[in-house]
């Protein structure tokens, strides 16, 4: 079997074949990478068979219409999905082959009313139904999350054999797929509660504003086929990390400070620690980095706190992108008893904008 996970960041694209043939399928395609996908298929010469979203999605413009139009594929979805140009619709328990690879449709409603898992011989895609270990689930709070059908839908899957690994649409912290047995252990979302209980952990995890997810959502049930439909952050890791967070992180104020203030402590001689939580590449991307950076990518920063334990009592200041996801550590820094922490305000795109000078 041909099995590959396509995309650098959080959204995870896979690229799945029988082996024996150049015929393959692209499950939750993302239309940013329109371009590299039809790279690839021409590179390899693999002929796109089917592109499957696992439900509407509310973090990205889905690159499937755009792949149906270029390549000729068929969109599958489940049968309720709002897209009028989902070409198969499928349901609960329907099963189609890619040449003599079976892949078997669970219908998962809870993270959206159209939520599947594709269940291969020996893994299943989970889409946003169930992320790995610590990061949980899907959110459950936007049109047509229904926190009960989520437990339905966990409760079905925990069923399912305990060899299968895990690959879900998201993962936010370089988690390592693993078997169904392990996430029953280590994923939150998998403790035994009833249903009342799940419900109500779930809203006591106070996520985050949705709304220009929402924006997503109709672009998405639109087709929309320009990558800049509607508006997305890209510094939020918005399907997951709010929602996994300790309660009470999200109302956490934190102050900022201008790239300029920390320009003028940095001459001086008064730099205070500076916590990158960027991805590793991009930190050789064309912003650089600040000199003598600690870096902790967001997505590790609540597992690896001890690293940063000698600096609890020292002013500390979060660096990203734009701000987001600098804003979100600090927050967690403060939550775990961090004195002084500050938010590098713009993040590196002011601090270029600036002209300042950067490491690469």
């Amino acid at each position: 079997m041909i099995f590959r996970q396509l995309n650098p960041h959080s959204c995870k694209t896979y690229l799945v074949g029988p082996g024996d043939s150049d015929n393959v399928v692209l499950i939750d395609p993302v239309l940013e990478h329109l371009e590299e996908y039809l790279e690839l298929l021409w590179k390899e010469k693999f002929r796109l068979t089917y592109v499957i979203d696992t439900h509407t999605h509310a973090d990205h413009i889905s690159g499937c219409s755009a792949l149906k139009d270029t390549t000729d594929c068929e969109y599958v979805m489940h049968t309720s999905a709002p897209a009028h140009c989902v070409g198969l619709r499928v349901i609960d328990d329907f099963e189609w082959h890619i040449d003599d690879l079976p892949v078997k449709v669970m219908h998962t409603p809870g993270h959206t009313v159209d939520s599947i898992c594709l269940i291969l011989p020996d893994r299943i895609m989970t889409g946003d139904t169930l992320f790995l270990d610590d990061g949980g689930a899907g959110r459950d709070d936007l049109p047509g999350g229904d926190p009960g059908a989520h437990w339905e839908s966990l409760k079905r899957i925990m069923e399912l054999p305990d060899d299968l690994i895990v690959y879900p649409a998201h993962d936010y912290r370089n988690r390592t797929p693993s078997s169904l047995a392990n996430q029953k252990i280590t994923n939150s979302h998998l403790k035994s509660r009833s249903k009342q209980e799940f419900v109500k952990y779930l809203q006591d995890l106070k996520l985050g504003s949705a709304e220009w997810m929402k924006d997503v959502l109709i672009s998405n049930y639109a087709c929309a086929r320009d990558p800049k439909a509607a508006w997305v952050p890209v510094d939020v890791p918005a399907c997951e990390v709010k929602g996994t967070l300790d309660h009470g992180v999200n109302d956490i104020q934190v102050p900022g400070i201008p790239a300029a203030e920390l320009k003028w402590r940095l001459d001086e001689g008064k730099a205070p620690v500076l916590l990158d939580v960027r991805e590793d590449k991009e930190l050789a991307g064309e912003l650089g980095h600040l000199p003598g950076i600690k870096h902790i990518p967001i997505g590790s920063l609540t597992n690896r706190l001890s690293e940063l334990e000698e600096n609890k009592d020292k002013e500390i200041v979060t660096v990203c992108r734009s701000g987001g996801r600098a804003h979100t550590a600090a927050q967690i820094l403060m939550q775990a008893g961090f004195k002084h922490i500050y938010n590098l305000e713009g993040g590196m795109l002011s601090w270029n904008k600036l002209g300042y000078s950067v490491e690469k």
